[in-house]
């Protein structure tokens, strides 16, 4: 009877504390609006150029690839997917689908 005993006191406690957590702090008005930036300082952000990846991550990025779309529709049909392998990729979608 008493670990229970135990237990649930500890519960009750463990719950108060939670609760104490998740009150807002007095001073909560002012801190709200650091927490959002400025539209100028939010896009010198999004302007940045990927170079930057490339230095934080140590791995450039991956440029993309103008035919990709294309590849992947040949690749949904069975029949331009084999021909790809046999003549490459342009020649076959050429021959299904007209000017790449």
């Amino acid at each position: 009877m008493r670990p229970l005993t135990l237990l649930a006191l500890l519960a009750l406690v463990a719950l108060c504390l939670a609760g104490r957590a998740d009150a807002k702090p007095s001073g909560a008005e002012s801190v709200k609006g650091a927490a959002f930036v400025s539209k100028e300082e939010g896009s010198k952000v999004v302007r940045r150029p990927r170079r930057y990846l490339d230095y934080w991550l140590g791995v450039p990025a991956p440029y993309r690839d103008p035919l990709e779309p294309k590849k992947e529709v040949c690749e949904l049909n069975p029949d331009c997917d084999e021909l790809a392998d046999h003549i490459g990729f342009q020649e076959a979608y050429r021959h299904f689908y007209g000017v790449v």
